[in-house]
């Protein structure tokens, strides 16, 4: 459930009726993953945007799931005014695969810094960035990581370029992005957007940090593969005092 967490405070919307939800990404497979995770049959619509790019998206109604996203931190209009996120620990990478798979980046490539004083050496970067255009999630997002995994984020600020508006990213280096991203996908069969995670994937086994073979087990924080288990997980609990026993889950057959 922390994962699907992720993704609604990135790509998600709270409607204002306050019963349905919506969820649009560019990945279709995103879409499919987010809806599966949550038990539902994952049907996805499309639709052009006015660019002329497709969207794919899902809307349903789940006044109880609604009412526990408020109480944890998300709202209708969220983007600029969303701050800390109230998540337990041990679910805290989940929903940094969340976060990072919805509006954040992985960057790895070579190039030469020095390439006048020594032409013949390459460096390989490897980036993480967490990207919001609210400065208040910003730095609860680089607090929280910072304190959990022992890491050092930088946050950087990106002027506004017309249509876009201002926004920040906190930003990780090579040795900070190999220990969050060890910590976002412990294991292949976690939910995932494959093309963010093919990345890490390649560069992990380039330098033999992992091997790219399925592990025994699921994380706690989503008891659901994608493609891999027939049930999805169902949401326990709703009061405040629950927040820790929603994002564990139960299997349940999937809604029509």
């Amino acid at each position: 459930m922390a994962y699907v967490v992720g993704l609604m405070a990135t790509d998600g919307c709270l409607i204002s009726d306050r019963r349905h939800l919506n969820f649009k990404s560019a990945d279709k497979d995103l879409v499919e993953t987010f809806l599966t995770c949550l038990g539902r049959i994952p049907n996805v619509s499309s639709a052009r945007t006015r660019t002329g790019n497709v969207v794919y998206f899902t809307q349903f109604g789940d006044v109880p799931f609604y009412r526990w996203l408020e109480s944890i931190g998300l709202t209708p209009r969220k983007s600029l005014t969303i701050g800390a996120i109230d998540v337990p620990d041990r679910f805290l990478p989940p929903l940094l695969r969340g976060l990072l798979e919805g509006d954040g980046t992985i960057q790895n490539f070579t190039h030469a810094p020095t390439r006048v004083t020594y032409p013949g050496y390459v460096y390989e970067r490897l980036w993480v960035f967490f990207t919001s255009a609210s400065r208040a999630h910003v730095d609860w997002l680089k607090h929280r990581i910072d304190a959990h995994f022992g890491t050092s984020g930088y946050i950087e600020r990106r002027p506004p370029r017309p249509p876009s508006k201002e926004y920040f990213r906190v930003k990780y280096g090579k040795r900070d992005s190999r220990i969050l991203l060890t910590a976002i996908y412990p294991s292949v069969n976690v939910p995932k957007l494959e093309r963010k995670w093919k990345i890490w994937d390649d560069y992990s086994v380039r330098h033999e940090i992992r091997e790219s073979v399925p592990t025994a087990g699921l994380e706690p924080a989503c008891a659901c593969a994608h493609r891999l288990l027939k049930t999805a997980p169902q949401p326990v609990g709703l009061r405040r005092r629950g927040v820790h026993r929603f994002y564990c889950m139960r299997p349940r057959q999937p809604v029509h």
